[in-house]
Formats: C-alpha cells, sequence, structure tokens
C-alpha cells in the first residue's frame, strides 16, 4: 500500500526597500540517504534574473547557492516534490556482534572518520547532572537498539514541545532549565546526551509528513487530524552494523517514512534550510507548506472514498426494495471470526480450540454485543462442541432475545457477572424459592453430593510409598455440592411437573468429574423403562405455524404446590432436570431440556424472579432454548485460532450494515481485529473464515426450498466464475481444503451434478415455487461434499437446509464456506451485496448456463490475480447489464489484500511487476505424533505473478533464475502474464523433500538481440539480510515493510548469457514450475 503525497513549500521573503542579496545557500532538497522514495522534485526561486549552482557540502548534503546580481524587495523559495510513502519499518537493522550492548567502544577508526559526531558541548552543569542521574538508571546489559529507544523516550517524557519562532538553537543548559523547546532544541539536546554517552551523533533537519491515520489506533497518541507538513530537527546516532539511524525527541519516536533529511550535520547551523545576507532592511517571512495526496492504493484500511460508500449503500437499498417486490423473503446471517489484536504467537490464537485469554475477550465481547443488540437479552453460558482428540468439551456464551421487543430478561444487574460468596444456606433457599414459584413441592428437591466410592477408589490406586491420610482425596465428600429438581414441562398447559428420583442410595451421588453437575446427574440410575413407554418429547417442527407469543411477566402470582407423588412407576419418573450449584463464586442455574419456547420463556422469567427475591444474581448454563424464529440469537464459540460470533439474521440491508459495522467495532474495542499477519508480513483473514448463511425468517420462508432453482443458479454461476471462490477465500484452497468448490472434489463431480441438474428442472419448473422441499437435499447432498463425503466441508453447504436427520437441519439455512475473514466491516458488506444482488437477479430470471469443465486452467490461469480480477470485472459488467451498477474499482482493495504487490521496476520502457499469487495446498498423509495420528498440509510451494508491459516480443525475453518464463498475451500491446511456482522452504513434511529451494527468485529482462539482461529485479523468500523474526508483525505497517524488504529493485544477472527455450508445461501452460524437470 502506497500513498503518493506532493508537498509544496514556500518561504517568501519581503523588504522594505530594494537591498543588495549576497549568495544564498538553501539546503531544502532531499538529502542521497532519505529512505523515503522521492520521484519528482522542483525548487523555484524569485526573483527570475538569479544563478543556481548545485553543489554538496562537507557532509555530502545537496546545497543550491544562488547569485543575485541586482536588488531587489522580495525573494520567494518554492519547493515542491512527490514521496511515495512506502512503509519503513524503523528497527530493520542489524548491530555488530561487539555492538550489540550498551555500552560499546568504536574502532580506532571508525572513531576518526566520527570525530565531528563525537565532539561535545562542556558548558552545561545541568547536563552534567542530567547525565549522572540517567546513567543510574540505565538496565544492566541493555541492548543498544532498546537503549536508543529508552534515551529517546526519557528526552520525549522530560521535555515539553513547543513553537519557538526565535532564531537559533538553545543550549542544553537553557532547554534543561526551562523543560521545554522547539523540535531542534530538542533534537541538538539529544545529539550531546548521545555524543556525552559515546555515541556519535549528528543533527538533521528535514520535513515531517503526517498524514491522518485511516483508524485510530487503541493505544497511544491517536496522530494528527488532518495531513500535515513542517520543516523539522531530529537526531542520527550511528551505530555500527546499523549506519545512521534517526530519533525523534519531539514525538519519542524512531525516525520513519514520514521523516524526509534535508540536512545532515555535526551543528545545527550548517543545517539551516536557508542561509545569506542582505543589506540593512526590515524584513517579513510567510511561509506556506501544503501537502496533498495524489494517488493512494486501494487498501483494506479504507476500502472506498465516501462517495463509492454511498454508492454502494444506495444500490444495497436497490436490491433490498427488489428482493421485496419480488417477496423473495431473504435474511443474511454469519459466522465472522475474530484473533487478539495483543497476542498473534499464542497458540490459543493459532491452533488450539480454548484458552484462558479467549474466554476473557469473549465474556467482554459479549457483554458489549448485549448492550448494542439486545439489552433485554438472556444470557446463557453453555458446553460447545466436543470434537474427537480434544481433551475438554468447548464452551458457548449465548444472548437470546424475542424477534417482538418483549424483554427476555429484565433487570441486567441479576445476570451474574463477578466473583461473590454464596453460602449453602443462600443455594438451598434459591432453589427453594424457584421451586414454590414453579408451583411444585419443595420436596422434590435433591441435594447432590460427590461419590465415596470414587474417593476410596483413588485412594486404593495411590502408589504404596505415599501415605495416603496426608492427601486430601475425600474433599467435600459431605458437603451438598448443589440441588436437583426433576423438571419437565406440561404439554399445552405450560405447566410444571416433578417427581421424586428413587436411587440405590439414600444419597444422590454424582458421576465423577469436574464438569457441571447438571452434566454428571447419575440417569442411568433411575427405575429402567421399555423403550416403547419411554415418552418422547419431539422439538417443533420448523414449518409449523407459530403464534405471537404472550408475555411472561416476572411478578406471576404463584399457585399452590400439590402434594408429593411418594411412589412414582419407573414411567412416571422423570429424567430431566434443572439443578442448582455454586462454582467458581456464581450461582448457576442448570437448564433442562425443553422442546417449547413458551415453557422456556416462563422458566426464564421464574429464575429472573427468584434472583431478584434474593437478590442473588445467577448464570444460566445448560441446555439451549428450542429453535424459534420468535427467538433471535447470538453466541460466541472458541474455534481452533479464533473467537466466532455466530450472529443473528438481518432480514433487510439495512439491518445488516447495523449489525455488521456494530459487531466490528465492538470487536475492535475488546481488542479483537479481524485480520492476522504472517513472519513474512503476508497479510491475511483471521483463519477462521467468515462464512454467510442465507435463508428465511422461518424454514417455509427460504427462498432455497421455495425455489430450489435459485440454489442451482448460484452453484451454477459460482462454478462459472472461479473469481468467486478464490477472491473471497483464505490461504487453504484446493480439493482437500474445507470448503472446495463442486469441481476441485473430484473428476467426475460436474457430470453426475449435471444429471442432479437436470433432474431438478424434471421435476421443478424454473421460476415456479416448490411444494416438494425435500427434493433439493436428495438431489444435492451427496454432490456437495469434500473428497471424504463431509457434506458440512463443502463450499455450498446445505447441511441446515432439508436434512432429514433433525429438526435443526431443516432450518432452510444455504451455508456459502469459502468466505475468508475481510480485515473491514465494508469489505464484509461489499460481499454480502454482491450475494443478495445475485439472489435477486436469480429469483427473476434463474441463470441457465451450462458447467464449464475448467481442467487445470482452474489451478493455472485462475490463482493469478490478472485473471481474477477480468472475472471479477466479467461479473460486474454482467450485473450491470442486468440493472446493478456494480463498479469494478469497488473490488480493488480486495484484490490488493489477496494479492498484494511486491514491488516493481521499469527498463527501457519495459516494466515488471511481480504480486503474490494463489497455491493450492496439499494435505499429506498420516504421521505419527504424540497424541496420535497427524496429517500435515504442504505449504512449501509459493506462486507469484509476473506482469510484463511495454514488451517487445520477438526481441524480449522474462527470465526467473535463468528460465525462460511462458508469457501469455493479455489483450492489451505489449502487455504479458505469467507465474512463476517455486519452493518457497523445507519443512520437515512435504512433497518432494529432495528438491531444494529456489529462493531468491532472480529476474531478467533478457534482449536477445545482444544476449545480455539490460535490468531486473529480486525476490526473497525471507528477508534478504538473514533476519529471522521471532514474533508477528505487529501491525498492518510493520507486515508491509517486512513485504518491501524482501523485494530489491536491482540484482540483474550479469554478462553474456545462453538461454535455452523452456519446454511447454501441457498442464499449467501459463505456468514456470521451478521444480519441474529440474
Amino acid at each position: 500500500m502506497t500513498i503518493q503525497v506532493a508537498l509544496h513549500h514556500k518561504s517568501h521573503y519581503v523588504f522594505d526597500r530594494q537591498v543588495v542579496i549576497s549568495p544564498h545557500e538553501i539546503r531544502l532538497r532531499p538529502a542521497a540517504h532519505s529512505r523515503t522514495p522521492i520521484s519528482s522534485y522542483s525548487l523555484n526561486i524569485k526573483p527570475a534574473n538569479h544563478f543556481v549552482h548545485w553543489q554538496q557540502d562537507a557532509y555530502g548534503n545537496f546545497v543550491a547557492r544562488i547569485t543575485f546580481p541586482k536588488p531587489t524587495q522580495e525573494i520567494e523559495i518554492n519547493v515542491d516534490l512527490i514521496a511515495d510513502m512506502t512503509i519503513i519499518n524503523p528497527f530493520d537493522f542489524f548491530v555488530e556482534d561487539w555492538a550489540e550492548h550498551f555500552p560499546f567502544t568504536y574502532p580506532a577508526n571508525l572513531k576518526t572518520e566520527l570525530a565531528p559526531f563525537l565532539e561535545i558541548v562542556n558548558d552545561s552543569p545541568r547536563l552534567d547532572a542530567w547525565l549522572t542521574q540517567f546513567s543510574t538508571h540505565i538496565p544492566d546489559g541493555i541492548t543498544t537498539t532498546n537503549f536508543l529507544v529508552y534515551v529517546n523516550q526519557q528526552l520525549h517524557n522530560e521535555i515539553n514541545y513547543l513553537i519557538r519562532m526565535e532564531a537559533g538553537v538553545q543550549s542544553c543548559e537553557e532547554t534543561l532549565e526551562k523543560k521545554s523547546g522547539s523540535c531542534r532544541d530538542s533534537a541538538w539536546l539529544l545529539v550531546q546526551i548521545l555524543r556525552h554517552l559515546g555515541i556519535a551523533a549528528r543533527f538533521v533537519s528535514g520535513y515531517l509528513i503526517q498524514l491522518v491515520a485511516d483508524e485510530k489506533p487503541l493505544d497511544g497518541p491517536s496522530g494528527t487530524d488532518v495531513d500535515f507538513t513542517d520543516l523539522h530537527a531530529w537526531c542520527e546516532a550511528y551505530i555500527p552494523g546499523a549506519g545512521w539511524v534517526g530519533l525523534d525527541a519531539t514525538s519519542g519516536l524512531l525516525a520513519g517514512e514520514g521523516h524526509i533529511p534535508l540536512a545532515a550535520t555535526a551543528i545545527p547551523s550548517s543545517a539551516a534550510p536557508v542561509s545569506g545576507m542582505t543589506s540593512v532592511c526590515e524584513s517579513t517571512l510567510d511561509v506556506e507548506m501544503i501537502v496533498t495526496r495524489i494517488h493512494e492504493d486501494p487498501r483494506v484500511t479504507k476500502p472506498f472514498n465516501e462517495k463509492q460508500w454511498q454508492t454502494i449503500q444506495a444500490l444495497g437499498e436497490q436490491v433490498d426494495m427488489q428482493l421485496h417486490n419480488l417477496d423473495v423473503r431473504l435474511t443474511q446471517g454469519g459466522e465472522p471470526t475474530f484473533v487478539s489484536v495483543d497476542n498473534m504467537e499464542g497458540a490459543e490464537w493459532n491452533i488450539a480450540a480454548l484458552g484462558e485469554e479467549k474466554w476473557t475477550l469473549a465474556n467482554t465481547l459479549l457483554t458489549r454485543l448485549q448492550k448494542s443488540f439486545a439489552p433485554h437479552s438472556a444470557l446463557h453460558f453453555g458446553q460447545g462442541k466436543w470434537y474427537p482428540g480434544e481433551p475438554l468439551p468447548r464452551w458457548a456464551l449465548n444472548m437470546y432475545w424475542r424477534s417482538d421487543g418483549v424483554p427476555v430478561w429484565h433487570n441486567e444487574t441479576l445476570i451474574a457477572k463477578q466473583f461473590q460468596v454464596i453460602d449453602g444456606a443462600k443455594l438451598r433457599q434459591f432453589a427453594e424459592k424457584l421451586t414454590a414459584r414453579l408451583a411444585l413441592n419443595t420436596g422434590y428437591l435433591i441435594p447432590a453430593y460427590e461419590d465415596p466410592w470414587i474417593a476410596l477408589d483413588k485412594e486404593s490406586r495411590q502408589p504404596i510409598n505415599i501415605d495416603v491420610h496426608k492427601i486430601d482425596l475425600q474433599a467435600n465428600l459431605g458437603e451438598i455440592v448443589g440441588y436437583v429438581l426433576p423438571l419437565k414441562a406440561l404439554a399445552k398447559t405450560f405447566k410444571w411437573q416433578s417427581s421424586l428420583w428413587p436411587l440405590r442410595h439414600e444419597r444422590l451421588y454424582l458421576v465423577p468429574g469436574d464438569s457441571p453437575v447438571g452434566l454428571r446427574l447419575p440417569l442411568n440410575s433411575l427405575p429402567w423403562v421399555a423403550p416403547e413407554d419411554f415418552e418422547i418429547e419431539l422439538p417443533c417442527d420448523p414449518f409449523a405455524e407459530q403464534s405471537p407469543l404472550a408475555d411472561y411477566p416476572c411478578d406471576k402470582q404463584i399457585e399452590k404446590p400439590d402434594d408429593i407423588h411418594k411412589t412414582p412407576t419407573p414411567k412416571e419418573v422423570i429424567h430431566t432436570a434443572l439443578v442448582f450449584e455454586v462454582r467458581a463464586g456464581f450461582l448457576y442455574v442448570f437448564m433442562p431440556p425443553l422442546t417449547l419456547l413458551e415453557t422456556w420463556l416462563e422458566l426464564v422469567a421464574a429464575i429472573e424472579d427468584t434472583a431478584e427475591k434474593c437478590a442473588l444474581p445467577v448464570r444460566l448454563e445448560g441446555y439451549a432454548p428450542p429453535r424459534d424464529s420468535r427467538l433471535l440469537s447470538l453466541s460466541i464459540t472458541p474455534d481452533p485460532g479464533v473467537i466466532e460470533v455466530n450472529i443473528h439474521p438481518a432480514s433487510s440491508w439495512q439491518d445488516l450494515v447495523n449489525n455488521t459495522k456494530i459487531l466490528y467495532e465492538e470487536a475492535r474495542l475488546t481488542r479483537l481485529c479481524a485480520e492476522k499477519f504472517m513472519l513474512d508480513g503476508r497479510h491475511t483473514g483471521t483463519g477462521g473464515g467468515n462464512h454467510i448463511t442465507l435463508g428465511g425468517i422461518t424454514a417455509a420462508d427460504s427462498p432455497f426450498l421455495r425455489r430450489p432453482d435459485l440454489l442451482r443458479s448460484l452453484i451454477t454461476y459460482w462454478q462459472q466464475h472461479p473469481c468467486l471462490s478464490y477472491l473471497f477465500s483464505g490461504q487453504f484452497i484446493g480439493p482437500t481444503s474445507q470448503a472446495p468448490r463442486v469441481d476441485e472434489a473430484r473428476d467426475d463431480n460436474l457430470y453426475e451434478l449435471d444429471i442432479a441438474f437436470a433432474q431438478i428442472d424434471k421435476k421443478i419448473t424454473a421460476g415456479e415455487e416448490n411444494l416438494q422441499p425435500w427434493l433439493v437435499d436428495r438431489l444435492l447432498r451427496n454432490l456437495l461434499i469434500d473428497l471424504t463425503g463431509n457434506t458440512h466441508r463443502a463450499e455450498f453447504c446445505i447441511d441446515k437446509l432439508y436434512s432429514p436427520d433433525s429438526a435443526t437441519g431443516r432450518l432452510g439455512l444455504l451455508e456459502l464456506r469459502a468466505f475468508e475473514m475481510p480485515p473491514h466491516y465494508q469489505l464484509s458488506l461489499l460481499q454480502s451485496l454482491l450475494l443478495r444482488a445475485l439472489v435477486a437477479r436469480f429469483w427473476k430470471t434463474p441463470h441457465q448456463g451450462q458447467l464449464v469443465y475448467w481442467n487445470t486452467a482452474l489451478h493455472d490461469r485462475f490463482m493469478l490475480p490478472h485473471f481474477i480480477e477480468q472475472d471479477i470485472n466479467d461479473i460486474c459488467a454482467d450485473l450491470r447489464h442486468a440493472g446493478y451498477a456494480f463498479e469494478n474499482e469497488w473490488f480493488a482493495a480486495f484484490l490488493e489484500f489477496r494479492f498484494p504487490r511486491y514491488g516493481k521496476v521499469i527498463y527501457d520502457g519495459v516494466q515488471i511487476e511481480l504480486r503474490q499469487a494463489i497455491e493450492p495446498w496439499h494435505v499429506l498423509g498420516e504421521e505419527i505424533s504424540g497424541s496420535g495420528t497427524s496429517r500435515y498440509v504442504d505449504s512449501s510451494v509459493e506462486r507469484l505473478q509476473v506482469k510484463i508491459s511495454g514488451m517487445t516480443e520477438n526481441r524480449h525475453w522474462v527470465l526467473c533464475n535463468k528460465r525462460v518464463l511462458p508469457l501469455h498475451p493479455t489483450g492489451v500491446p505489449g502487455e504479458y502474464i505469467a507465474a512463476v511456482r517455486f519452493k518457497a522452504w523445507a519443512p520437515p513434511s512435504a512433497l518432494h523433500p529432495t528438491i531444494p529451494t529456489d529462493s531468491p527468485l532472480v529476474f531478467d529482462l533478457f534482449d536477445s538481440w545482444s544476449g545480455r539482461s539490460i535490468g531486473g529485479c529480486t525476490y526473497h523468500v525471507s528477508h534478504p539480510g538473514g533476519r529471522n523474526y521471532d514474533v508477528f508483525p505487529v501491525n498492518a505497517n510493520e507486515a508491509e515493510a517486512r513485504r518491501r524488504s524482501r523485494f530489491w529493485d536491482h540484482g540483474h544477472s550479469a554478462g553474456v548469457m545462453a538461454i535455452s527455450p523452456e519446454p511447454n508445461n501441457p498442464r499449467f501452460p501459463m505456468t514456470l514450475d521451478l521444480r519441474w524437470k529440474k
């Protein structure tokens, strides 16, 4: 990402009379060591009658010596330059081993060369005192880099910045006395401090450019509110191995891309931007400094300008109106994922599903989302899925609220959020009051105990040399750990029923473990009931009609309970229970499984009423409420490496915009983000995906059950346009990924899918509503799968559309699983708008196109950003033709995020540009690991795109490591495309372990007429200086700096070369695979 800015600096001197002007020296040209690329520079002087002589001073700074032959009454100096604000990592340097720690000593010859920059001023008692005090606080063994940061921050904190109009620089004594100064005063003080401490330092004057950040940071200063530039001063320290390192004491930061040096000198007076004399006069100075953005690369932090976003919003409303007029009844939800801002290296944010920080942040996010979406929702702290191979089940944080707006939970303070001391008496009181509130006899309450026989068994298994009397294996055996109330709701009457539990022992002993009491009930000890006599309560049919919900007040009149039925028959014994326990300082109420939403709401109201009367905040856990369209839900669950938010569906575009924007912002304020960075600087999504779910308010409203041809249209269009699979996906794509395309799973899949589509056409009339909702599941279930037959791991997942397995499988939902998490909410909404527009279009006019047999072209052409961009432009044109005004430019940020540019060079009018491309990852064979068998993914192979512009076909070749690229014309004269596939690194488990790595990649523009390379560039897989990063980049700026450091705009092959033509690869004609025929 590059922002190109134009800087204009005008200094206008006006004299009260005609004056004679001595030769002036102007130091306003960027210095040779400026790391910020300057693409153009102009110096204009008035009056026009003058002479300019460019020279370099004793320090190598550019100096314009201006002579004025005639007297004048004014001088105007105009500087204009264009700078590329390419991100620079100020810490990207090495330090010699012998200078790695402070203090260090320069070698004699180097010390002689640095003599002017080691001269010190000894006329400041305050400086001496400051150095004495400072030296006592320098940590022992501090590295030189950390010392530079330390001293720079120390000075920044002690010296207040002020704008000082007086000429010259304050002495160190004066600056320390006042504890304030301008930038030049702080810079000179830092120079002297470093010199006194034995580090060579120089004074630097230059331009400072500060641009408004796209997003305000969570920590530290927010930066400027407007784009800003000014003359500035800072210090540079000479560090062996690193060279001159810029330190800006005014900001406390190291110098970066916004610091453009003009002059670097041993003393401040030699760095004056303008110096010279005039005859006696009075003068005024007018300074004008302006910085203007003239080009901005698309970027994920600011994907659209304001005009573009307003246009997208308007198109969203247009599509919404059409969906409403067509009676599509579309709702859209999703499963966005987030990672920690502060701990990207942690196992829980990379591979592990569970972690302490993940639990803490999820609770914080749940609280924030409750305030934003549903202040009167009920929170539920439940158990999530338990996957094979994981030692513990996952948790699930849920909130539930009614779609009609009636509160489910009235008093937020009654939701337990802080530790509290709750004794056994309070727990029993709560349980008894709630039992009475349900009009049940408190005699049904059963105290629960830990099983002593388990403790005795543990004791008997201890080693012979362990004294069991000294270890506590029988803790809490005699204490009540909870209360159990057998409970079920009587059908239709909404009344509650309980029963005694006949047990073999006098007490209810729990199954051993550390799970909630509600999950450790000895249900197998209850009286046996014949299967034909066991009463089964089936969940409500998702297609059943639903009446409006009643109100369920907390202060309901309590009825007198019936007497205890002391001798229940086995059939009368209730096998579900409401459980109360205190765990970790929280009162938990374990909810029983219920099949009707009305009974669940009634029970929640009773619990809140009891909590208020007992003044005891509670937490709900246990079984979730039954699925019902009248109850909305949002859940936060852990997944390997991420937190996943299952957000409630939106039925309109505006609701979707609000939901997405709020979710991203609340996650950010929780210190969660939607992006990750790899060690080499590659920018990705979270890795957990951003699955999008489409359906209806009820299952019967689902557009895909009412019109199966809509699903057929989407699958066909997706298959015809591979960019829909690859532009928005994560890094792991291909037949073994978690969301393979329908034509990636099996070679014959398209053939079978064609037959299935023919059956849909035969059974259903396109454009008409369908009365056979099961048909789409039966026809497509066995085709929308991965290689193993897993129906969930498919790009189009219909597990919850109309699966016959359960009621939760008949929700009318289509899940699109190939979407990766976009870093910005506006990008997520653009994806959603694209989907909504396609649904509206195909509902109105079903898509009649045929499936395309891409074969190997799928993983040849469509791995390259050029063809992905071409394909998405084709889709935009298609949608514009259908009446949806999608613009190609809207997807530029997606393309830049998915395929960042590494760099470009131009030689003899020929441009070579390198961009990241896609490489499918292969799942390897099983290997034995510590926890069983593992299957690794081979990510050792990478691919990049080479794009050539302005090339003469019969003269120029492009080589990569002296092998000819298979260039293919794009249709633009002189423009060609090719891909390079190469082995980037050598992990222990990978395909072809005997093939060495191909780094670096040296690209040559080969002139076949002369037999020589006329220029080139070099791409490094890792840092060219050998730096091995220990941690991931902290933000997108550092990630970009790491990427940029791996590209050199130089490094072509020298001398005459004998180049042989490269044999054509028939399977991948557009790709030079450096592993092939190696």
